[in-house]
């Protein structure tokens, strides 16, 4: 099997138990969100933010890769796009610190767009100009 038959397979793949494992995910990512939001917003003393931060980094990390391994597509697509952004700017925030709020408000905005932008967009794909569905 080729690399591109194991990002872009014929039928989009799962496995038993993902849905658990996604809302497992995402419930430790709302908490690393909120921890961010508490230590951002509200300074905390030394770098308290930081386990909140590696939450967030690593649980997002996995919701990408069972999104990635259920179909590629997910990476020619702008929700793709804008988590893979939504990373750069997260691995930003240690190497630039000044800017760690404007940063991590830049990806609570895209993620509010994202998740509520229609399908059309969602879905949507730069390389190919047009809407590109999973199987």
């Amino acid at each position: 099997m080729d690399l591109k038959q194991l990002l872009f397979p014929v039928e989009s793949r799962s496995f038993a138990g993902q849905r658990w494992v996604n809302i497992m995910l995402r419930t430790l990512h709302l908490i690393g969100v909120a921890g961010l939001g508490g230590g951002f917003l509200y300074p905390a003393e030394g770098d308290h933010w930081q386990r909140f931060f590696f939450l967030t980094l690593w649980s997002g990390v996995g919701l990408a890769v069972i999104s990635i391994w259920n179909n590629g597509n997910w990476l020619l697509q702008l929700r793709g796009q804008a988590i893979l952004l939504k990373l750069l700017l997260l691995l930003l925030i240690p190497l630039v610190p000044v800017l760690k709020l404007p940063l991590f408000l830049g990806v609570i905005v895209i993620s509010g767009v994202m998740s509520h932008a229609p399908a059309r967009v969602r879905y949507y794909s730069l390389f190919h100009r047009g809407r590109v569905d999973s199987h």
